[in-house]
């Protein structure tokens, strides 16, 4: 009775992640990276929603809302609301993708993957550092499909390249930070389902109550002053100056980086810290 009750339980950890150095916390996460890229490799599927989803919201708002909302004026009212929604979009794109980690890291934990981590002499908190730097991948390749669709749909890139680089650079430093709040609700919430639904009730108003698709001016007070202080805002508005040369670039950059840095060092110890507590 003994010897099958000590099979069964979940194996006991085999290092103390303070004993482990830089280099070799670098080499797990490298080793990470490599397991979680192999696996998209093998299930192209999961990558559906990098590449599919920048297709179909910039053809939805652009064509479909594209004449209401960009006002009279037929194709120049059109093209002079691509150029404002493609950037914007740029940091709805990092938002949806990092959604999608927290129900993959619930489903990890559901089919006992992490047990295997749990065996094995790594740092706990390479494994959650590989998973932000494959969604950052993931991100820039969603980024990278949205920019080639508005192009082709009328995106004039009124800036420099050097600015649309910056831009690209900005919100993913933005979407790394919001990783790391996905996967602490993975990890404290009991089902899949139950961290997809949650995800939905936090993304929908801070996507629609920010200026990603339209002016926060033509907003009813209370929501402009909502959008105001939506950091979805801050980052929309960071990519629009930095590749429309609007000129209004360095306020909103400060916030965007204010906000991806207070987000991650108020996030990222927590989820670590609930990791290890579950593992």
């Amino acid at each position: 009775m003994t010897t099958a009750t000590a099979e069964l339980s979940p194996p006991e950890p085999v290092a103390d992640e303070g004993r482990i150095g830089l280099r070799a916390n670098l080499r797990h996460v490298g080793a990470l990276v490599r397991r979680n890229a192999l696996q998209i490799k093998q299930d192209p599927e999961s990558m559906m929603d990098a590449t599919l989803m920048p297709v179909i919201f910039t053809l939805l708002f652009v064509y479909v809302f594209g004449g209401a909302i960009g006002g009279a004026g037929g194709g120049a009212a059109r093209d002079a609301y691509t150029n404002m929604l493609v950037p914007g979009m740029m940091a709805m794109m990092g938002m949806n993708i990092a959604m999608a980690v927290g129900t993959g890291i619930n489903e990890d934990f559901q089919k006992g993957v992490m047990d295997r981590f749990r065996s094995m002499p790594i740092a706990r908190s390479s494994v959650l550092i590989a998973k932000v730097v494959v969604e950052v991948g993931r991100m820039l390749v969603a980024i990278t499909v949205l920019l080639i669709v508005g192009f082709c749909v009328g995106y004039d890139l009124t800036g420099s390249w050097a600015g649309l680089v910056a831009a690209v650079g900005v919100t993913a430093l933005f979407g790394a930070s919001l990783v790391w709040i996905f996967m602490l609700l993975g990890l404290t919430m009991k089902t899949a389902q139950a961290v997809q639904g949650v995800s939905f009730l936090v993304i929908m108003p801070l996507q629609f109550g920010s200026s990603v698709f339209v002016k926060p001016e033509t907003m009813p007070g209370w929501l402009e002053a909502f959008t105001q202080v939506n950091p979805l805002t801050h980052v929309a508005d960071a990519a629009r100056g930095l590749m429309n040369d609007t000129g209004a670039v360095a306020s909103p950059v400060f916030w965007t980086l204010v906000w991806s840095i207070g987000l991650t060092a108020v996030t990222a110890p927590l989820a670590i810290r609930k990791f290890r507590s579950k593992t």
